[in-house]
């Protein structure tokens, strides 16, 4: 085969073909065009395939670089020859052209740019069959280190372009995957050629590059984080290129790309996060149904930039959560609830305000609009919702709460929900402190007033501790006294001895609120029940009247002077009607300490008060001789003859008992505090005693015969 084409060309430009000088082997490659010519007119294609045979191996191929740069030149001056015929042989020509793109030599990976250039523009359209390995040895030259052969690169990159628009030959799907392995390459010459083709790919009308934008969509958005201004602005416009498109086509796969445009919506890069939630923005406006299996991955990615430090993506991501929010899928559907909720629970863990805010409103729509579904799933979202209570944002708990009210309109989520607030308080003291309030007035707006104090001392009443019992008492006593939302309930309670419904709520608050002297107190003081106060009063032994006692009453004393407490004041212009009242508040008067702020203020409020009429009760007569049924404005209640009035000697009862196991209890700490003290005690002296007796030891042992003596 070598001596045949040997026989053809001249060996003399055979020698030409690898000299050093460039004008010598083109002149040589031109006497070859010219000798292929003639054996194509003839018809000698086999004597053709010899010389092509001869080029590759012993000149591409050659360890010698000159011989490299004649061979590409000979073969690129053989297809100008072949002209029309040039396809049948390009099986042979391409492969070594394509492998000296490789050669470690800058010059001729120069020559063999150029000699495809010369290739392709003769054979055009038949050039396309090998245009994957085209692209991708175009695709490592774009990012070559000679410039010279960038150069070349690009001349030759634009020419393949030309050629692939105008071929109806070119096949997107067998070249997509190669893109889509590609577009993971740092290098910022490899991503600007990359981008450069996907814009030239998706201008062409036949070629369909939106059908296939899920495999290099990810690629795209990974350079709007590049470092070079030009890529990530090369990178944008292809992708708001394709949104546009996904605007206007009716088929398109939303569903991969959402998952890609979840993933980057997390992105440490503020552009591409940006770019992200507004393709996901529009997502959810154009997507309908097929984005339903979606939602919980795009809520969390909404969620987190809620918060973001960006504005521009905070106002897109809550618009985007509202858009959202505002869809009403159908869980048989594919909508899945127990999704989103997870979603929405672990934003609820979230550093940032406005996220939690926003987890918690997914909770309250979705209670709203599917509530047995949200039901199914309450296991494993009741106790973070109830830990969210503990948030340090007001806003954050309010939010719980209504959540929380929701559910409880089921009486045995109701006292769970209670239940865990007694005993997260118990846990947690510092936030009955600071959050209860807050806490119990807005469930008392959610859930009534009424029915949430009822709950809450039927729990309180078997409490096994008493220590908390008695504070939690406090608490509730206290906000029962000053909270606006609880208006209402002391007027109910106001009507205790006139109104069988004062008197079931009085009864049910007792039961628990005889854990606290002064809580006793005050609601008997709210209730009118003046004489069952006096009683109270005088039943307090010395263990009761402390130092947490007097604190309480000095608090009592100045809510005296509040309005709460403006009829009590005024029921004392009538003192020969309200005796047991002015027994009662002389009786706290006795308890106070004399040189505190809180006994001035009572015995200053007592000046004032008229004796000019005589007194018809002494301080002898039995409290519960008679029912002091009167309402505020002193008249009788109608429905008095069918009112069972309030055993109140059997609650002293119950309240001395209570008061009792206080006693007994205080007495049991005292002692425990004692005996422990005695016992750190005796083992000090034990370690005390054992440390002197070594001590002795040391100083009573006789020297050793090593040891010199002192004289």
């Amino acid at each position: 085969m070598a001596q045949e084409a040997l026989s053809v060309i001249p060996s003399a430009v055979l020698r030409n073909l690898s000299d050093k000088l460039y004008e010598k082997r083109k002149n040589a490659a031109l006497e070859i065009e010219g000798i292929v010519k003639q054996l194509a007119t003839a018809g000698e294609h086999e004597k053709i395939s010899a010389v092509i045979l001869l080029l590759t191996h012993d000149y591409t191929y050659s360890p010698q670089a000159n011989h490299r740069k004649g061979g590409l030149i000979g073969l690129a001056a053989v297809t100008v020859g072949l002209t029309s015929e040039a396809a049948q042989h390009l099986e042979q020509i391409v492969p070594p052209v394509l492998n000296s793109f490789l050669d470690q030599d800058s010059r001729v990976r120069y020559y063999a740019c150029e000699a495809l250039y010369n290739i392709a523009k003769v054979v055009r359209g038949d050039f396309i069959i090998y245009f994957n390995k085209i692209f991708d040895a175009l695709c490592k030259l774009s990012a070559d280190s000679d410039a010279n052969v960038q150069s070349a690169a690009h001349l030759l990159d634009r020419l393949v372009k030309d050629i692939v628009t105008e071929s109806d030959q070119f096949s997107i799907e067998e070249f997509i995957p190669l893109l889509r392995e590609r577009m993971n390459v740092l290098n910022p010459y490899v991503r600007q050629f990359l981008v450069g083709w996907i814009t030239v790919l998706d201008s062409v009308p036949d070629i369909d590059m939106l059908g296939f934008l899920p495999d290099f969509l990810d690629g795209l958005f990974n350079m709007l984080s590049d470092s070079s201004h030009e890529i990530r602005q090369q990178a944008d416009a292809a992708l708001s290129e394709f949104l546009q498109e996904i605007k206007n086509s009716p088929n398109v796969d939303y569903g991969r790309m959402a998952e890609i445009l979840v993933r980057r919506a997390g992105s440490t890069d503020e552009f591409t996060r940006l770019t992200s939630i507004t393709w996901i923005n529009e997502f959810v406006k154009l997507g309908g149904e097929q984005l339903v299996p979606y939602y919980a991955d795009i809520l969390g990615a909404i969620l987190p930039c809620i918060s973001d430090e960006e504005e521009k993506i905070r106002v897109v991501a809550r618009e985007t959560n509202e858009e959202l929010r505002a869809i009403k899928a159908d869980p048989a559907e594919g909508f899945d609830i127990g999704a989103i909720l997870s979603i929405a629970k672990r934003e609820l863990n979230s550093e940032h305000e406005a996220t939690r805010i926003e987890a918690l409103h997914w909770f309250f729509t979705l209670l709203d609009r599917y509530r047995s579904e949200f039901l199914a799933y309450l296991n494993d979202i009741f106790d973070p919702l109830l830990n969210a209570l503990s948030d340090p944002s007001d806003a954050v708990v309010l939010l719980v709460l209504e959540v929380h009210a929701r559910i409880a309109e089921e009486s045995h989520h109701f006292h769970h929900l209670v239940s865990y607030l007694i005993r997260t308080f118990h846990n947690n003291h510092f936030l009955l402190e600071k959050r209860g309030a807050l806490i119990v007035r807005r469930l008392c707006v959610l859930l009534g007033a009424e029915k949430v104090y009822r709950e809450f001392s039927t729990i309180l009443e078997s409490e096994a501790n008493l220590d908390f019992a008695s504070v939690m008492v406090q608490a509730l006593n206290l906000i029962l006294l000053t909270s606006t939302e609880l208006g209402e309930l002391r007027s109910v309670l106001k009507k205790s001895l006139v109104d069988s419904c004062g008197k079931d709520l009085f009864q049910s608050l007792y039961a628990s609120w005889r854990h606290s002297p002064m809580a006793t107190i005050s609601l008997c003081l709210l209730a009118q029940a003046y004489s069952h106060a006096s009683c109270v009063i005088q039943s307090l032994g010395e263990e009761d009247i402390n130092v947490k006692f007097l604190v309480q009453l000095d608090k009592l004393i100045r809510l005296l002077e509040t309005p709460v407490f403006a009829y009590l004041r005024l029921q004392l212009l009538e003192p020969g009607k309200h005796t047991w009242l002015l027994k009662t508040l002389y009786g706290l008067l006795m308890l106070l300490p004399q040189q505190s702020a809180a006994f001035k203020i009572l015995r200053t409020r007592l000046k004032t008060v008229p004796f000019s009429e005589n007194l018809k009760r002494t301080s002898s007569a039995n409290p519960y001789s008679q029912i002091l049924q009167v309402t505020e404005d002193g008249n009788r209640n109608q429905d008095t003859q069918n009112y069972s009035a309030i055993n109140f000697p059997f609650l002293l009862q119950q309240f001395e008992n209570m008061q009792l196991q206080h006693r007994n209890h205080l007495k049991d700490q005292l002692q425990s505090r004692k005996s422990a003290s005695a016992l750190t005690l005796s083992q000090e002296i034990q370690r005390y005693e054992e440390a002197h007796s070594s001590s002795l030891s040391e100083i009573n042992r006789p020297p050793s015969r090593t040891s010199k003596g002192i004289l």
